[in-house]
């Protein structure tokens, strides 16, 4: 099977919007961020803390949901000049392979140590934070998007 394909922006940050939120150390972050950010209403709301405490708690939070959610997949994007090319990928039973102008690459399946799959994309993992964005538009149909993730399915384990 070979797609061909681009990066559209938005579905880019929305890709690593969800690689972010999957590490489980941001994860537990942001679940203790907004136990915090809870508890500090309840404690205002008893009048336990000031309101101060209150508003620095809650500009805190405030400022690590626009961390994750705008600046960090933003950075990303900017810095990877990935995002700027044109690519074709080639899956077969032993390997897959990319293709740009400049050259190719191919790798076995089992230089993948899982994937996870978005609304979008297919997320490749080399390691933890190695990863390649496979587009779901380069297919040219679901059939061929179904085809691809039963591939994906057979040779990778789920992260």
């Amino acid at each position: 099977m070979t797609i061909s394909f681009g990066y559209a922006k938005p579905k880019v940050l929305q890709a690593l919007r969800y690689h972010f939120i999957s590490r489980p150390e941001i994860r537990i972050m942001l679940i203790l961020v907004n136990v915090f950010a809870i508890a500090s209403i309840i404690l205002y709301a008893f009048q336990k803390v000031t309101p101060l405490a209150f508003l620095t708690g809650s500009f805190l939070w405030v400022v690590l949901m626009i961390s994750f959610w705008f600046v960090l997949p933003g950075m990303v994007y900017r810095r990877a000049v990935t995002f700027k090319h044109e690519f074709s990928m080639d899956f077969d039973e032993d390997s897959f392979t990319l293709r740009h102008e400049k050259g190719s690459k191919r790798w076995p399946w089992s230089s993948l140590k899982h994937y996870m799959e978005s609304p979008h994309f297919f997320h490749l993992y080399f390691d933890n934070r190695s990863f390649f964005l496979v587009p779901k538009s380069g297919c040219q149909d679901s059939d061929e998007v179904h085809a691809l993730r039963m591939l994906i399915k057979s040779k990778v384990k789920k992260g």
